[in-house]
């Protein structure tokens, strides 16, 4: 099981890679913030997984403040306006 969960948080290690292109060459500022969205859940996912495999719990308290974190990035792109500019 282990196995399973490494493997899937090494695809999902990859996934976020290819989200940090998008953000590079992202056209729009809403772009980048969705990938921003996709690092966080992302990396709650694979904080889990690395939980699961390791036997650490410790983890999932780290998965839960990085959680906390994006929704709160989240809410200050909105409130910023959210706008097409530059």
């Amino acid at each position: 099981m282990a196995e399973l969960a490494l493997g899937v948080a090494s695809f999902l290690l990859l996934t976020i890679g290819v989200a940090l292109l998008r953000v590079v060459w992202g056209p729009t500022r809403s772009d980048r913030m969705l990938m921003a969205q996709l690092w966080g859940t992302g990396g709650v996912a694979i904080l889990l997984l690395l939980s699961e495999a390791s036997n650490a719990p410790v983890l999932e308290d780290v998965a839960l403040v990085f959680a906390l974190l994006a929704s709160v990035v989240a809410l200050a792109f909105v409130r910023r306006g959210f706008g097409e500019r530059p």
